[in-house]
């Protein structure tokens, strides 16, 4: 590939806290403030003469089979010019995933209409793809050879994936108890060392920061300004396949809170550049047992946000009570006029249940962005003519025990399995049951079956 597309603008590192705002190069091996601790923005001096056909630029690509347009991410390079040289990008051709009518879930929510954008498309299963090309290109541009995260899952498998293929260490540290196997044997599987922590994802989180800072490791969690980078294209791919025409509203689930936070990024720099009219609103959906969140939005805004010391919901994706972008996702959501909502653990079963009926099978986590929508329309924040689009951000293979056991009743908030259930608390409604059926090897039991079947309009 030619150099075409960088750089088209100076990137620099900018701390985010408005009574500071310290500014370093970004080859520096940071990943937070020196000076007050706050989190860094990638920022850039763009070259505004050089991006006004910059959209007609992005939409050429897609004819192209390079490897870099063809990916989702650095088909936006302009945006991206960080990259010093395309020979830093890792690339598995993340991106490019769909945008898909739900309209049983768009019912069963409230609305007339809802689009859902499928990020469990992506080479690894999730969202995280995004980030991690990009996060993965910093590391080889500061010549890291090991990198390192936290994750209940999807991060890991991600980091896994993109260091196999940089030919790097990938070192993973993983919390104790429940995380589930789709997400663990990616890891395993791509070679990564796998550590797990005795505590949660809070507490791996704080070693895996603290050895960063004093062994050779590159972070690759969302702290890291440039994974978000990498995140926010998934704000231009989703105006592409739209058109570049702006939705009311953009819903997403919350859990370390990066994903709002890049959203809310990638859009406010498409509006700040002219290359879009307006900004939708962001919403961003938390489970009730991890929403600390929602729950400094509900104390009225005041101070730090309150950790929740032992996050607990079967979504463990967003099973996360201390979150480290969370300054930056309330800056997301007073850019946007966004909002913030929190739902219960039945409400996301029954969601992700729903969204199967359309055809779209998604980790638990996902669920949450309709089970917050039908709260939002219930509640009238969201109107029932909007144009709406769920972010769905991890594939259904990363959890199928949840979907399996919601569908035979044996979902519990609270349950311990060995070779079979041990303990089990707080048993969830099966309200969406798609229940097995025992039969006889029988010709003619099955015939009846069938043609009673037929009988009846499909689930």
């Amino acid at each position: 590939m030619s150099s075409e597309g960088f750089p088209r603008a100076t990137a620099y590192l900018q701390c985010m806290e408005t009574n500071c705002q310290a500014t370093y190069d970004a080859g520096e091996r940071i990943y937070t403030c020196e000076q007050c601790g706050g989190l860094l923005d990638v920022q850039y001096e763009w070259q505004r003469a050089r991006l006004f056909d910059v959209l007609e630029t992005f939409d050429a690509r897609r004819a192209s089979f390079h490897p870099h347009d063809t990916s989702g991410v650095w088909r936006f390079r302009e945006l991206l010019p960080f990259v010093t040289s395309p020979a830093q990008i890792v690339t598995l051709g993340e991106g490019n995933t769909p945008v898909w009518d739900a309209p049983r879930s768009a019912g069963y929510a409230g609305l007339k209409r809802l689009a859902v954008k499928h990020q469990g498309i992506n080479p690894t299963g999730s969202f995280k793809d995004n980030g991690m090309t990009t996060g993965m290109a910093q590391a080889r541009r500061l010549g890291a050879r090991a990198v390192a995260c936290a994750s209940t899952g999807n991060t890991s498998a991600s980091l896994a994936a993109y260091a196999a293929r940089a030919g790097v260490h990938g070192i993973v540290f993983i919390p104790g108890g429940r995380i589930a196997y789709g997400k663990l044997a990616q890891s395993l599987d791509y070679g990564a060392v796998t550590l797990q922590i005795e505590g949660n994802f809070d507490d791996a989180m704080r070693l895996v920061r603290e050895l960063a800072r004093t062994t050779p490791l590159y972070l690759l969690n969302s702290v890291n300004p440039f994974r978000l980078e990498g995140q926010k294209t998934i704000a231009f791919e989703l105006l592409q396949q739209r058109r570049w025409r702006v939705p009311d509203w953009v819903v997403v689930p919350g859990g370390n809170l990066g994903n709002v936070s890049a959203l809310g990024k990638g859009f406010k720099e498409l509006h700040n550049l002219g290359l879009i009219a307006r900004l939708p609103r962001l919403a961003v959906v938390q489970a009730e047992g991890a929403a600390p969140l929602a729950q400094w939005y509900a104390a009225g805004q005041t101070g730090n946000l309150a950790p929740v010391a032992r996050p607990k919901t079967l979504a463990t994706a967003i099973q996360i009570g201390n979150p480290v972008s969370w300054l930056k996702a309330v800056r997301a959501l007073e850019w946007t006029n966004g909002v913030c909502a929190v739902v219960s653990e039945q409400e996301i079963a029954d969601a992700k249940a729903m969204l199967g009926r359309d055809g779209i099978g998604c980790e638990p986590a996902s669920a949450a962005t309709v089970a917050g929508l039908r709260r939002l329309v219930s509640e009238r924040v969201v109107d029932p003519d909007a144009d709406v689009v769920a972010i769905l951000t991890g594939n259904a293979l990363k959890d199928p025990d949840f979907t399996v056991q919601y569908h035979t009743g044996q979902l519990y908030t609270d349950a311990e399995r060995e070779t079979h259930l041990t303990h089990a608390e707080g048993k969830l409604v099966p309200t969406f049951a798609n229940t097995p059926r025992q039969v006889p090897a029988d010709a003619t039991v099955l015939r009846q079956v069938i043609l009673d079947l037929l009988e009846t309009p499909p689930a």
